[in-house]
């Protein structure tokens, strides 16, 4: 088993309302096929006081703010105190922390984003999990899928796992900061609390506490 890999090891699971939704998986992208049916059914037990049902499958906290050129299309959950700024795009399976902001323009498809995070300008975030704290600078995106369209092989530090999908974005710690116009290649993983520079191409692993200044040049924190 890759430890380092783990959602125990990645995330903590208290900052997000969608901690069952990783009950009986080890690792992230195990988790990713049952998002969308996870929403449908976390959001029809909601509740009416705090929240309300915006059109088919469509859960908006009541405390969030969504601004009118966002478009949001379910199944989805916004999270409370979360904020969709103009011109978002949510397209669907999507679920939105508490406190989280997604930008104007960023786009959003099959993620579970932890309370507090920031995709505020120009991101992309497709089939990934954002973890708490953790922000992506401007233009910084995930791509989701290989250029030879082969399924997605996780490079860990002990081994290699075949995970018979085809799309699958990153999957970032807790209090992870990416940089400006960086890319987040299919199967990233990035470790709790590092740092990755503006401009990076980032594939593979990066350990936790780690800065990452580009391939093959990675500095653990002190």
């Amino acid at each position: 088993m890759n430890n380092q890999l783990t959602i125990s090891a990645l995330y903590d699971l208290n900052e997000t309302i969608a901690a069952k939704v990783f009950e009986g998986c080890v690792y992230p992208w195990e988790v990713l096929a049952k998002i969308g049916d996870f929403i449908i059914e976390l959001g029809n037990t909601l509740s009416e006081d705090e929240y309300e049902k915006r059109g088919e499958d469509v859960w908006v906290a009541k405390s969030a703010t969504v601004f009118p050129s966002a478009y949001i299309n379910g199944p989805c959950i916004i999270g409370k105190n979360a904020e969709v700024r103009h011109c978002a795009f949510i397209r669907g399976k999507a679920i939105v922390g508490e406190g989280a902001v997604v930008g104007n323009s960023t786009e959003l498809k099959n993620v579970i984003l932890f309370n507090k995070v920031q995709v505020p300008h120009y991101n992309y975030v497709g089939d990934s999990i954002l973890g708490y704290k953790s922000h992506m600078g401007a233009g910084s995106i995930t791509s989701n899928v290989k250029s030879d369209k082969m399924l997605i092989t996780i490079k860990g530090p002990e081994g290699n796992i075949d995970t018979s999908i085809k799309k699958i974005g990153a999957f970032l710690g807790d209090n992870v900061e990416v940089g400006c116009g960086s890319v987040l290649n299919p199967g990233t993983i990035i470790g709790r609390n590092s740092n990755i520079y503006p401009l990076s191409s980032v594939r593979g692993y990066v350990p936790e506490a780690s800065i990452y200044k580009k391939q093959g040049e990675v500095a653990h924190k002190h």
